[in-house]
């Protein structure tokens, strides 16, 4: 199980298209979490995803013109953030998960 942080700015449709992300790929939606944080907000999601659903979910969601940051959980961060990030995702971001 993989835990998903998303913050995005609260605009019409935003939480629905990254939730599509998740539901039109058939992947399981055991816990989501949505809350303000500051100004903008944040969505947790823990869904059962292998390397490939990684790069495509960091795809879509950066993709999103309010999504201003995705991060992922340790313990798959490490696994394919050492060799190269999807596109999309900031090098400095790959580093800290893999140092984290």
């Amino acid at each position: 199980m993989q835990s998903f942080h998303i913050r995005y700015r609260n605009t019409q449709g935003t939480l629905m298209r990254i939730l599509n992300a998740a539901s039109r790929r058939a992947l399981d939606l055991p816990s989501v979490q949505a809350e303000p944080a500051g100004h903008d907000h944040q969505v947790t999601l823990a869904l059962e995803v292998n390397q490939k659903q990684v790069g495509q979910l960091y795809r879509e969601w950066y993709s999103i013109a309010d999504v201003i940051k995705v991060s992922s959980g340790a313990a798959q961060a490490a696994e394919w953030a050492a060799a190269h990030p999807p596109a999309g995702v900031a090098i400095e971001e790959s580093r800290a998960a893999a140092g984290a």
